[in-house]
C-alpha cells in the first residue's frame, strides 16, 4: 500500500477532526521519520512536544518493553511498585510536595480545575458552586467540555453547549486585566507561560512575576499550564522558571513520557492536592506501572543526556539563523529554547502552503493560527542538522 491507499483508508473510515499533512510516517529514530514510500523527514514538530528525547529512544523503549513483561495495569484498586518511586523522583525533581498522575494533558488541566475549586471552597472558603477561574485569551488546554468552555476560539466551541461556566477570560500579557477581574470569588489563574497552540506567543518581561505576584495578594492559586512548554522545550526544566516563580500548581504531559505512553501530571502543594479523598477523583489508567516506568525513565533521559541545556543553546542558534533570513513574508520571530514560531504576514495566504513546500523539501512542521509556523523539533537534535533544515527553510521561506 502507498500513500494515498492509507490516506483513501482513514478519510473513509476516521472521523475528520484533524486536517494533517499528507505524509503517511511508518518508522522514527531520534529526530528522523520515514514515510510509506520510504521518503525520510525532519521531524520538526515533535508531536506536539511530546517527543522532546526523540522517536523512539532506545532506554526509553527498554524501560517500556521491560515493565511491559512484568505489569501494565492494576488501576488505583491496588498499588504498584513504579508510581510511589515517580511520585518521589518528579517532587524531588520540580520542589513539589506532591503530584496527582492522569493521562492526557487536558485530563492534568480538568483535574487543576477541580483541585482549584475545592481548594477555594475548603481552604480559602469562598461560597458554595460559585469559584471563579480566570483564564487568557487565545488559551488552549485541551478539547474536553470544561476546557472548551474558557477557550476564546469560537470553533472549538461552535455546536457543543452548553458550556460548562464559572470562568472569565481576560487578554493575555496584561496584569493589569487580571487585577480587575479578579473577585472574592476567584479560585485561581491559569495561564500558559508561552502560548503553543496560539503562536509561541513569548509574554513581555516582567509578565509572569507581575500576575504571580497579584495572585499571591489576592489569595489566587496560580496554575502554570506547561504541557507544551514544559520539560526542556523553552531550554529550562519549565518556562516559567524564565520569570523566576513557583507556581502554586503547575500540570505537565506530553514529554513525560517521550512520546511513548500517554501520561500527564498535576503538581502542587499538600494543601492544595490534599484537598482530594479518595472517591473525589481518579482515572483507571492515571499513575499505572506501565506508564510511571516510561515516565521515570523519560525524566532521567530530559536530566542526564542534557537534553535541557541543548534545547536552550541550539534553539538559541535556530533562532539567530532565522534571523538572518530576509523574506518579505516574515511578519515576526519569536521563541525561547527550541519551540520557535515564524509569524507570516497576511499577504503570505497563510502558513499552510509553506508546511507543505517544507513537507516536499523533507521537514515536517505544522501551522497553528493560519499564519504561523511552528518549529519545535526534537531536543536531541544536533547543530548540523539545524543547519541541514535552514537551508531548506530558507528556500521556501523566499518562494512565492
Amino acid at each position: 500500500m502507498n500513500t494515498q491507499d492509507y490516506i483513501k483508508i482513514e478519510e473513509q473510515y476516521g472521523a475528520h477532526n484533524y486536517h494533517p499533512l499528507d505524509v503517511v510516517i511508518n518508522k522514527a529514530e531520534g529526530v528522523w521519520v520515514w514515510d510509506v514510500n520510504g521518503n525520510k523527514y525532519l521531524d520538526c514538530l515533535a508531536a506536539y512536544s511530546a517527543v522532546n528525547q526523540g522517536h523512539c529512544h532506545p532506554r526509553i523503549i527498554k524501560a517500556m518493553k521491560e515493565q511491559a513483561d512484568k505489569v501494565t495495569l492494576t488501576s488505583r484498586a491496588f498499588r504498584n511498585d513504579q508510581l510511589p518511586l515517580l511520585c518521589k523522583e518528579l517532587c524531588e525533581l520540580t520542589g513539589y510536595e506532591m503530584m496527582l498522575p492522569m493521562n492526557s494533558g487536558a485530563e492534568a488541566v480538568e483535574t487543576a480545575i477541580k483541585a482549584s475549586r475545592k481548594w477555594g471552597y475548603k481552604v480559602k472558603g469562598v461560597q458554595e458552586n460559585s469559584a471563579e477561574i480566570i483564564a487568557c485569551e487565545n488559551n488552549f488546554a485541551g478539547r474536553t467540555i470544561t476546557v472548551i468552555s474558557f477557550s476564546t476560539e469560537e470553533q472549538y466551541k461552535d455546536g457543543f453547549g452548553p458550556l460548562t461556566p464559572g470562568f472569565k477570560t481576560i487578554p493575555y500579557n496584561d496584569a493589569e486585566a487580571l487585577g480587575k477581574a479578579i473577585t472574592p470569588n476567584t479560585v485561581a489563574f491559569i495561564v500558559e507561560p508561552i502560548q503553543g497552540e496560539g503562536g509561541v506567543i513569548i509574554p513581555s518581561e516582567g509578565y509572569l512575576k507581575k500576575v504571580y505576584d497579584i495572585c499571591k495578594k489576592n489569595n489566587v492559586l496560580f496554575i502554570a499550564d506547561e504541557i507544551q512548554s514544559g520539560l526542556g522545550r523553552s531550554g529550562k526544566l519549565f518556562a516559567f522558571e524564565y520569570a523566576g516563580i513557583k507556581p502554586d500548581i503547575v500540570t505537565i504531559g506530553k514529554a513525560l513520557s517521550g512520546g511513548c505512553y500517554p501520561v500527564s501530571v498535576v503538581l502542587s502543594s499538600k494543601e492544595v492536592l490534599g484537598v482530594f479523598n479518595p472517591g473525589d477523583h481518579g482515572s483507571t489508567f492515571g499513575g499505572n506501572p506501565l506508564g510511571a516506568a516510561i515516565a521515570r525513565e523519560s525524566i532521567k533521559v530530559l536530566i542526564e543526556e542534557n537534553l535541557i541545556e541543548n534545547s536552550y543553546r541550539l534553539g538559541k542558534y535556530f533562532m539567530e539563523r532565522l534571523h538572518e533570513i530576509k523574506s518579505p513574508h516574515i511578519h515576526e520571530i519569536r521563541g525561547k529554547g527550541l519551540f520557535i514560531g515564524i509569524e507570516l504576514n497576511d499577504n503570505a495566504n497563510g502558513a499552510r502552503r509553506f508546511c507543505e513546500a517544507l513537507m516536499n523539501k523533507g521537514i515536517l512542521s505544522k501551522e497553528t493560527h493560519v499564519n504561523v509556523i511552528r518549529f519545535a523539533p526534537p531536543l536531541v537534535i544536533t547543530k548540523e542538522e539545524i543547519d541541514w533544515a535552514l537551508e531548506r527553510i530558507k528556500e521556501v521561506l523566499m518562494m512565492d
